[in-house]
């Protein structure tokens, strides 16, 4: 139950070490013992990987849609049927409680479905042409080459996202995936692989990821890029991405406010938002984060959420009744320590948490803080964490106002029992995606996706997979 799956890059078909001999260990975050070595991909690795998704996507493109589909949709199921080995890697490597690494992996399956069904629908359209005689035929054409970069937190799901899109649309993808959780991908790989992928079509590498993402993107190979990292980051790459006039999609993380009306059951809204604050602990882009109560009802509603969240069993994933598990490594730690100690210091007060628990492990309790000034550290930057400030605020003019401040875009939240008050702070609030009575945003059919610095481009939804697409104008005259 507890095994865990040797690690190697793929490269030309084939699973094998770096070629430099590089290698760095994997972490378990709630033990903190090594789970196992993961070879890093030296110039030689990532020459072969680019020349390897080159020939991949000449073989993948020719294919026809229905083809491409069916070893996705085989690839779905396989995924299905090792739902318990993966998720007992995704648990050991992420920390993340079992059950939610198999919601995740139920997700994948989902994308992967979803992904090859779109494929089959890329149609194009004949325009009748302005000169006697000529029609334009508008094609759809795979852009390419796509390099795939993904995060920790979802190590999975953010793989068949992207990965999804781009073999749904005729691409061939280099995917590099975190050094911190790469069993994830490496098991969802293989299923694809065994499902009847072409050689080439997918390659995995892993390394440094500045130098593994600046060789690749310095490759004319390279057509696309899509990134799920921090701003700063995604605006690196941006420049890099320049240079070769390369494509991309940016999911750049988020800070999302949560507006919590005075119409509301307490109990209620408290009954959704505690699970959707400290799933994963906390460490998810869409996380529900900036608390703001309306007046008549902050007190009570500070007190009930605090009430919920210190109720929250914290512990290892794999243990029954685990309810939240670790942080996924110790900077995290350290970065939670500075939220909290920023709060205090502008005179904000911790309700519950605020501190490690135990010694051994990367655990952290969820914490609540209440009366957070809108400029703390909390309020401005992402926590990525297990962290709940609340202030509160009076009209929907001023809320609107200040859950829209930061430069980040990428989910908001709110809860009111007021179809008015629904329909006007939909419109006003200023994100990629809006839920309102529900932290549910996310689905395989609708598009994921920010405004503002949470980047731009969409994944999921019909929109996901034109972004891999190419619109080619064809103007034929039949005859002379």
């Amino acid at each position: 139950m507890n095994a865990y799956p040797e690690l190697n890059l793929l490269i030309d078909g084939a699973w094998r070490a770096g070629a430099a001999g590089a290698a760095q260990e994997v972490i378990n975050p709630a033990t903190e013992e090594v789970l196992g070595v993961l070879p890093s991909a030296a110039p030689e690795d990532l020459d072969a990987a680019l020349h390897s998704a080159a020939r991949g996507f000449a073989t993948w493109r020719a294919m026809s849609s229905y083809d491409r589909a069916a070893i996705m949709t085989r690839a779905a199921q396989l995924i299905r049927e090792r739902v318990e080995t993966i998720a007992v890697a995704v648990t050991l490597e992420n920390g993340k409680p079992l059950a939610e690494a198999r919601m995740e992996i139920g997700t994948v399956v989902d994308i992967l479905e979803f992904s090859a069904e779109e494929g089959k629908r890329l149609h194009g359209r004949i325009v009748e042409g302005r000169a006697a005689g000529v029609r334009h035929h508008v094609v759809k054409e795979p852009v390419g080459v796509c390099l795939a970069i993904t995060p920790w937190n979802f190590p999975i799901n953010t793989v068949a996202k992207k990965i999804g899109a781009a073999l749904g649309a005729g691409c061939s993808v280099i995917l590099k995936a975190s050094n911190e959780t790469p069993a994830a991908a490496v098991l969802l790989v293989q299923a694809l692989i065994d499902a009847g992928l072409p050689e080439g079509v997918v390659t995995l590498v892993f390394g440094p990821s500045a130098q593994v993402t600046r060789h690749l993107m310095a490759s004319d190979i390279v057509r696309k890029v899509s990134l799920t990292g921090s701003v700063p980051v995604g605006k690196q790459l941006a420049v890099l991405a320049a240079e070769r006039m390369q494509r991309l999609t940016m999911e750049l993380g988020g800070h999302a406010p949560v507006v919590v009306f005075d119409d509301v059951d307490i109990a209620r809204a408290v009954d959704f938002l505690v699970p959707g604050k400290f799933r994963n602990a906390g460490q998810i882009c869409i996380s529900p984060t900036r608390f703001f109560v309306q007046d008549a009802i902050y007190d009570e509603f500070v007190a009930t959420f605090t009430a919920r969240a210190a109720a929250i069993k914290v512990g290892d994933g794999m243990a029954a009744g685990t309810m939240m598990g670790p942080l996924a490594n110790a900077r995290r730690l350290a970065a939670m320590d500075g939220f909290v100690k920023d709060a205090r210091t502008r005179g904000a007060t911790v309700t519950t948490g605020g501190e490690r628990i135990g010694n051994r492990g990367y655990f952290y309790a969820p914490t609540v803080i209440k009366d957070a000034p809108d400029d703390s550290l909390v309020m401005t930057e992402e926590p990525f964490g297990p962290m709940a400030p609340m202030t509160r605020f009076a009209t929907i003019e001023e809320v609107a106002e200040r859950a829209n401040a930061l430069e980040l875009g990428l989910a908001s939240y709110a809860v009111t029992n007021s179809l008015e008050r629904a329909s006007r702070i939909g419109e006003v609030l200023a994100a990629g995606m809006v839920g309102i009575n529900t932290v549910g945003v996310a689905s395989p059919e609708t598009p994921f996706g920010g405004v503002k610095e949470s980047g731009y481009g969409v994944e999921g939804g019909p929109e996901s997979l034109e972004h891999y697409l190419v619109p080619k104008s064809i103007a034929l005259k039949p005859y002379l």
